[in-house]
C-alpha cells in the first residue's frame, strides 16, 4: 500500500455497509450518554460526539454521583467500548464479529453504572432506518475490524480537513462534531442570525433555528450508497443549488438537497488536501452571499485578515 492510498483508502460502502450499520449502532449509545449528561448548548451541540486519535468518543461528562468526570468511547485501534473514569478507572466491552449490538449496550451501561451511578437513556435509536431499541438489538451482529480500521483511517484524514476548513472563520462556529444520528463528521459555521425552525420536531426546533453552513464528510447509506464530502446551507434560499463550487466534480443532489464530493474524486487528484479545502470554501463563499451574510465573515473564511498576525 502507497502513502497515499494508505491516507486516503478506497471505502466502497457495499463492501462494509453491514459493519457500518453495527459501528453506527454502538456510536448510538454514546451519544446518547452524552445528550443525557452533558449540560445542554444551542443546536444541540453538547449531544455530539469526537472523533479522536483513539475513535469516537464523548467529551468529558459530569458524572451523576458528582464523583468527577466520565468518558464513553469505541476505541477503534482496540475495537472496544470504553468507559473511563477520571481517576483512572476503567471498564471495557469488546467489539467483535457477530456480538451483537444488544450484549455491547447492556454491558456498556453496566459499566457507567458500576464507574458513576445507574444513567438512564431511552434505548431507542434516532435518525436511522432501524427502529429496535438498541438494549435488544440482536439485529446488527456484522464487525469486520478491517473494515473498521479503513473506514477510521478515511474519517480521520476527512475531520483534519473540516477543521482546516473551519479553522480562519472568525463568527460561532462548531468543532468538528461526529453526529451519532446522521454518522457523519461536520463542522457548522453560524451567523449569528436567529430563524424559526422547519418544524415542531424537538430535533429541528433545537438544531435548525440559527442561520448556518455544515461542512460535513460521511462514509455513505442507503441513499448514497459512496463516502462524500457535502455542504449546504440552512435556511437555503432560492437559488442556492444553481451554484459551481470547486473542484468541477462537485455537483448539486437534489434528492439530499445537498452540495457533493465524492471521497473517490477526491482521491484520484493529485492534491486532496487542496480539492478539499478548495470545496468547503467555496461553498462558504456561495453561501454567504446568497443568504446575506456579513461580507466580514465570508472574508474570514478566507483568511481575512489571518487568523494570525
Amino acid at each position: 500500500m502507497t502513502e497515499m492510498s494508505a491516507h486516503w483508502p478506497a471505502l466502497p460502502y457495499e463492501g462494509w455497509r453491514d459493519t457500518c450499520a453495527t459501528l453506527h449502532a454502538h456510536t448510538q449509545v454514546l451519544g446518547k450518554l452524552a445528550a443525557a449528561l452533558a449540560p445542554p448548548e444551542p443546536q444541540l451541540q453538547h449531544a455530539a460526539l469526537r472523533l479522536t486519535a483513539r475513535g469516537w468518543e464523548t467529551p468529558p461528562l459530569p458524572a451523576p454521583d458528582r464523583s468527577g468526570a466520565l468518558v464513553v468511547a469505541l476505541d477503534l485501534h482496540t475495537h472496544d467500548a470504553v468507559a473511563e473514569h477520571s481517576d483512572g478507572r476503567t471498564r471495557r466491552a469488546p467489539l467483535a464479529p457477530d456480538r451483537p449490538v444488544a450484549h455491547v449496550t447492556r454491558e456498556l451501561l453496566t459499566a457507567v453504572g458500576d464507574l458513576v451511578g445507574p444513567v438512564h437513556i431511552d434505548p431507542r435509536p434516532q435518525e436511522t432506518p432501524w427502529t429496535t431499541p438498541l438494549d435488544e438489538d440482536f439485529d446488527h451482529v456484522n464487525y469486520d475490524p478491517a473494515s473498521v480500521t479503513t473506514y477510521f483511517a478515511a474519517a480521520t484524514q476527512a475531520a483534519l480537513l473540516l477543521a482546516a476548513v473551519r479553522a480562519p472563520y472568525r463568527g460561532r462556529s462548531s468543532p468538528v462534531n461526529a453526529w451519532w444520528g446522521t454518522f457523519d463528521l461536520a463542522v457548522s459555521l453560524f451567523s449569528g442570525q436567529r430563524v424559526d425552525p422547519p418544524s415542531n420536531d424537538f430535533i429541528m426546533r433545537n438544531s435548525a433555528n440559527a442561520e448556518q453552513i455544515e461542512i460535513g464528510w460521511w462514509p455513505g447509506d442507503a441513499r448514497y450508497p459512496r463516502p462524500a464530502f457535502f455542504a449546504f446551507a440552512f435556511p437555503a434560499p432560492e437559488g442556492f443549488d444553481q451554484a459551481k463550487l470547486a473542484p468541477s466534480e462537485a455537483r448539486w443532489d437534489t434528492e439530499l438537497g445537498e452540495y457533493i464530493l465524492d471521497w473517490d474524486d477526491v482521491r484520484a487528484t493529485s492534491d486532496p488536501k487542496l480539492t478539499v479545502l478548495n470545496f468547503g470554501l467555496s461553498a462558504i463563499r456561495h453561501a454567504c452571499a446568497i443568504c446575506g451574510w456579513d461580507p466580514a465573515l465570508a472574508a474570514s473564511a478566507e483568511g481575512v485578515p489571518p487568523p494570525l498576525t
